[in-house]
């Protein structure tokens, strides 16, 4: 990506969604799309499990993740999802009716963009009646187009850690 003020190359910040121009000091923020995904451009080496379209860095609620800008797809790491979740359930209120999960989902086999090798396709365990695909191995987590959002507007019935039970 080169800078809008001056053209220079610019360098995406470690641990930040937004891009730098060493040359005049310019910081870019990529805008959000309508998933609220800040696309950041960056090509990952790896291709969407779903398209096959290149996978390209982005950010949510300042959470790295990897994305397809064609099915809208997104790989999450494991040790972030919760935190990501956490995080736009406190930024983005409201809760939706939850539907069934479509049982077509269990019985699809997609391989994982890093190892290439089978994800295990299974119910999510928290709210959101939501089918994911998980890969033990290299500790990711694909979610199709508006299934992480369907987990974060998803009633929570468990029980807070730490709650006393009446």
């Amino acid at each position: 990506m080169n800078c809008p003020s001056c053209g220079a190359p610019m360098q995406l910040k470690p641990g930040s969604d937004a891009f730098k121009c060493e040359f005049c000091q310019s910081v870019y923020l990529p805008g959000k799309d309508d998933d609220g995904v800040r696309v950041l451009g960056e090509p990952s080496g790896q291709a969407c499990p779903l398209c096959s379209v290149p996978l390209v860095e982005a950010a949510l609620a300042k959470v790295r993740i990897l994305y397809c800008t064609a099915c809208r797809g997104m790989l999450v790491p494991m040790q972030v999802f919760e935190g990501l979740v956490d995080e736009l359930r406190a930024t983005q209120g409201g809760k939706t009716v939850q539907t069934a999960p479509d049982s077509d989902d269990l019985r699809r086999k997609i391989d994982c963009p890093q190892c290439h090798r089978r994800m295990d396709t299974h119910l999510y365990g928290g709210p959101g009646n939501v089918v994911i695909d998980s890969c033990e191995e290299c500790s990711l987590i694909w979610l199709d187009r508006g299934e992480l959002m369907h987990i974060v507007h998803a009633p929570d019935d468990r029980i807070p850690e730490g709650a006393e039970l009446v």
